[in-house]
């Protein structure tokens, strides 16, 4: 069964999701690339590696996106928190390293619904909230002539629905192209037209 992606992405406003997998990273900036806001970044200080502007231009503009540093965890998801709240910025991403808990998960999901924004947790397999909309694995599909071919799947859903797409990315346009499952199947050899 077939489920129209463009009635799962751009994600639902108000709500926080997740996004864990090796391309969790090309998910946020997918998703920061169709906000029409600013988009508020937020990791811990203690993680060594850093966001690079060039390696995210083909996905955002880097002038809507801002980087904040908690010291810990607990400091990460009081400044999402607030973010969420004030509604200032369209999307908030929240780097976790740990598990959060479900009533940590029930303050962003209530902060995000007060400041009608969205949010969402990049965070290692299986560390999810309970309290999360969606939970997305990401995980990118090797091909020789396309690089930016992935696989997104939704691994929990509060609506119920868990589905997945083969889709590539077009830095032209900043858009998502879904791979067609007829797309992926190769051409029969005795075909005659």
């Amino acid at each position: 069964m077939s489920f129209d992606f463009s009635t799962y992405f751009p994600l639902q406003n108000k709500r926080v999701h997740e996004a864990c997998g090796p391309s969790a990273f090309s998910f946020a900036f997918a998703l920061a690339g169709q906000q029409q806001a600013s988009v508020l970044w937020i990791r811990e200080a203690w993680l060594a590696d850093q966001i690079n502007p060039v390696g995210f231009n083909q996905y955002v503009n880097p002038h809507k996106l801002l980087l904040a540093k908690g010291k810990d965890q607990t400091e990460v998801l009081a400044t999402a928190e607030e973010s969420l709240r004030s509604g200032a910025v369209g999307l908030t991403v929240i780097e976790l390293t740990k598990p959060i808990g479900l009533t940590a998960g029930r303050r962003l999901q209530l902060a995000a619904e007060t400041g009608k924004s969205t949010g969402l947790c990049i965070l290692p397999d299986g560390m999810g909230s309970n309290a999360a909309q969606t939970r997305w694995r990401c995980e990118p599909i090797f091909d020789a002539v396309d690089s930016t071919l992935q696989r997104w799947e939704i691994i929990k859903n509060k609506s119920g629905t868990l589905t997945a797409w083969t889709l590539r990315w077009n830095a032209e346009t900043r858009r998502i192209i879904v791979v067609s499952e007829a797309g992926e199947r190769p051409v029969s050899q005795g075909a005659s037209g």
